[in-house]
């Protein structure tokens, strides 16, 4: 009876614990739980394939219709239509059905039935009440049993509810604490790391501030619950975890980071004396810190023992050993259990667990005239389209008849090099420079590369015209396969007339030896490349490497990152070993620190080093960043198909739009949504005029696809295009969207890599796309959205393009500073 009254407190009165998930239904019995189970497998079949917590957040709603005795079946139907798009009268008496079979749900989940939300917390994860049951015992001497009975009982529970992970219920919801902290672990900096994990992304100084504050609020608090609020005030509702192990482990917290922060021995063992007569609970935390020394001494002599090993090695190997010697008197001067303690370094704390999102710099400034709206559920930030730079004085394109006249056939059917070849010409066809240019998606970078190509063909270019092939091997590495098939035609059929062969070296194309002495230019993926020059024996032909080209060299800042970074450096120690010089050429998009890779590629800034800003761009592009606020999932889900419907429609009639999402079904999906929203408000006849010839065409063409719901868009003037459809199917889409009957185009990133199908407006719906290697949804990569967002604006039809970025609010600064400095 104590705790069920203590469920019923009012709201404000609950502990920041049982702020989690507040009205969603978790199981209890095995039969609910196979109920439930269903029921997400059911609701995905409506959905596709998205994050869990949108099928859960979708379940919740469902289970609330299906469960409201007020309204009759038909209605139910109706309502959850509404949520879950059309479904078969079939598919809705299985919902029904399986709702009979979740018997659980008004003692448990009902988020609007009193403390039930409480409830299902209490059971399923144990912690809604511990702060209440501690604060009413703090006054009797039973502090200590009373919390570890409550923790037992709290864990197996909470192995319980971790034991049903169906349906996709989140490891998160289930985390259980850990209660006994070693005090071995808090050393001086204990509180800072702990902060800094909880925040992801955090400044040093700001957590190192906060640390201070949470350790000053642990030690001079006397309420239990007023320290709770004043840390949640602090700190926010979602670091609940943090709060929850400070304040269970509050005196070992407060006392060993004292402890490790003592100055010198006599400020320690003052320390300790005031342990010693502050009652049970201090001592028992002091005997377990003598009872560690003993290890931390033992860890202590093992380590100093590796160091003197260490400086004998160096001496012995002639090396100097001063190094060594000094290292060593500091660890053999160096007695104490404390400073072994700040020797140990903390690697999982230094890595990266943000990979290619981690920003290191937050500040990014927008062009004048950018502006902020605040919608209800969502913030838009606008970017105007820069206007293209001035031409300054002495600015001169490059003529390709001024050019060397052997060098003329590989720029046949060009008249003159755009701005940015122009500007880079002189370096990169005449010094043997290392070279880094950072350019906008589609300024032409793939020419600078080709007069890379052209000068070290021109070093072997006998007198007599003809070129000693035997001599160089250039290799040209392209991030996807898709770009190295691309690449490979590209350049044979514009070096065909020098006898240069051009050839693919991925996963899928291996060479023999003979076929690599006979190759010029070999065109491979990182992955590949990498393997081949790890291969220590096979050097002959890596050394004949002169030119290597590392296209959207930015992918350093992505998990391949660290495959490039192994490229570049062994190619710059194969140059400090043999003496010979290998080029290097990297091509980037805009990167906000240009400066730092250029260093990487040992480029020279003042010679070899050229950096474009997006006025650069042959298309200006002008940028929309829209950030979903909503909080729910399911709500947040419909209000992204509810803002890519209205992008759609401003630029309905007048511009083609390209929406790219992140999984095969949702093409389909996503277009229909469009066409049914624009169907009900009577806005469809805005895409197709009645009397056009693209409805025509379009009609006619409907006859021979194959794909059912390519079938049932196409009369509309919508399409989708996956790597699923027939080639046909594919094929007819990309024809009939170039020569403008298609209006709206639904894809998957696949199209933004292979095919070369600009439009006006490009919208990126959602950032979230399905990683198997990782089991999870991941954010996308920074070259998916540059490449998809390299897709808007045609060159020779507009004066601007138009990208809209569809993501979350916590992911906007992100995406603002991927495509602004």
């Amino acid at each position: 009876p104590k705790r069920l009254s203590k469920r019923h407190k009012s709201t404000q009165d609950e502990s920041v614990l049982s702020i989690v998930d507040g009205g969603s239904y978790r199981p209890k019995t095995k039969e609910t739980r196979a109920a439930y189970e269903a029921l997400l497998s059911v609701i995905q079949q409506q959905f596709g394939d998205q994050p869990q917590d949108i099928l859960r957040g979708a379940a919740d709603e469902v289970l609330s219709v299906l469960k409201n005795e007020k309204i009759k079946d038909p209605e139910k139907k109706k309502e959850i239509e509404k949520l879950l798009n059309s479904m078969s009268t079939e598919r809705f008496a299985q919902l029904v059905s399986i709702g009979k079979l979740i018997t659980d749900y008004h003692d448990s989940g009902d988020g609007g039935a009193g403390g039930g939300a409480g409830e299902a917390l209490d059971d399923d994860i144990g912690v809604a009440v511990e702060f209440e049951e501690e604060e009413e015992e703090e006054e009797s001497d039973l502090d200590e049993v009373q919390e570890e009975s409550e923790a037992e009982e709290d864990e197996q529970d909470a192995n319980e509810a971790e034991a049903m992970q169906m349906g996709g219920i989140d490891d998160d919801d289930v985390e259980e604490t850990d209660e006994g902290l070693n005090v071995q672990d808090i050393d001086a900096y204990w509180l800072q790391r702990k902060i800094s994990q909880a925040y992801g992304d955090i400044d040093p100084q700001h957590s190192q501030r906060l640390a201070e504050d949470v350790l000053k609020m642990l030690a001079e608090g006397d309420d239990h619950r007023d320290v709770e609020n004043r840390l949640v005030m602090l700190l926010n509702y979602d670091k609940f975890d943090l709060i929850k192990l400070l304040l269970r482990n509050r005196l070992k917290v407060v006392w060993c980071t004292r402890l490790a922060r003592a100055a010198d021995d006599k400020e320690r063992k003052k320390i300790e004396e005031e342990m010693n007569q502050g009652g049970s609970t201090l001592c028992a935390i002091l005997e377990q810190l003598h009872a560690t020394r003993a290890t931390a001494k033992e860890r202590q002599k093992n380590l100093e023992r590796s160091i003197r090993e260490e400086a004998r090695k160096l001496r012995d190997e002639g090396v100097d050993g001063e190094k060594g010697r000094r290292h060593e008197r500091e660890g053999a001067n160096d007695g104490g259990w404390l400073k072994g303690q700040r020797q140990m370094l903390d690697l999982d704390n230094l890595s990266f667990h943000q990979g290619g999102l981690l920003m290191a710099n937050k500040r990014c400034e927008l062009p004048p005239g950018s502006y902020r709206t605040t919608r209800k559920g969502y913030e838009e930030v606008h970017v105007p389209a820069l206007k293209p730079k001035p031409i300054t004085e002495g600015e001169e394109m490059v003529k390709i008849v001024d050019m060397p006249e052997w060098a003329q056939p590989t720029f046949a059917g060009m008249k003159a090099l755009n701005r940015i070849q122009s500007r880079v010409y002189e370096t990169a066809l005449f010094t043997p420079e290392n070279l880094l240019l950072c350019a906008p998606t589609g300024a032409g970078k793939t020419n600078v590369a080709m007069l890379a190509i052209l000068h070290e063909i021109g070093v072997y270019r006998r007198e007599d015209g003809t070129i000693d092939l035997s001599g160089f091997k250039i290799v040209y590495v392209a991030p996807m396969k898709a770009l190295v098939a691309e690449v490979v035609g590209n350049l044979s059929n514009r070096l065909q007339s020098y006898g240069v062969s051009v050839r693919e070296l991925t996963g899928d194309q291996t060479l023999s030896r003979q076929q690599i002495e006979e190759t010029q230019i070999i065109v491979s993926t990182p992955e590949k490349w990498d393997i081949i020059t790890r291969k220590s024996g096979d050097r002959t032909y890596t050394q004949l490497v002169k030119l290597l080209i590392i296209d959207e060299i930015h992918l350093l800042h992505d998990n391949r990152g660290p495959v490039l970074e192994s490229i570049v450096a062994r190619t710059v120690r194969q140059i400090e070993t043999t003496q010979e010089m290998i080029r290097l050429v990297g091509l980037s998009a805009t990167l906000p620190n240009y400066e730092d890779v250029a260093l990487f590629l040992r480029v020279d800034k003042s010679k070899g080093l050229f950096y474009f800003d997006n006025s650069y761009r042959p298309c200006p592009l002008a940028q929309q960043y829209i950030g979903i606020t909503a909080k729910k999932p399911l709500t947040r889900f419909n209000l992204m198909n509810d803002v890519c419907y209205e992008k759609v429609m401003e630029i309905a009639g007048k511009h083609q739009a390209l929406v790219f999402v992140h999984s095969r079904k949702e093409t389909a999906k996503t277009a229909r949504h469009i066409r049914d929203t624009a169907l009900s408000s009577d806005t469809l006849g805005r895409f197709l005029k009645e009397d056009s010839a693209s409805r025509e065409i379009l009609q006619t063409e409907t006859e021979s696809v194959k794909n059912n719901d390519l079938r049932d868009l196409l009369p509309y003037g919508f399409a989708i295009h996956h790597a699923g459809m027939a080639r046909t199917d594919r094929t007819l889409v990309e024809d009939l969207f170039a020569d403008g009957h298609i209006q709206v185009l639904v894809s998957t990133a696949t199209l933004a890599w292979g095919v070369n199908l600009p439009a006006h407006t490009v919208i990126i719906k959602g950032t979230q796309i399905y990683n198997p290697e990782k089991g999870a949804w991941t954010e996308l990569s920074p070259l998916d959205v540059m490449q998809m967002l390299g897709r808007s604006g045609r060159p020779q039809f507009d004066t601007y393009g138009e990208g809209i970025i569809i993501t979350g609010h916590s992911e906007l600064q992100y995406y603002l500073s991927l495509m602004n400095q």
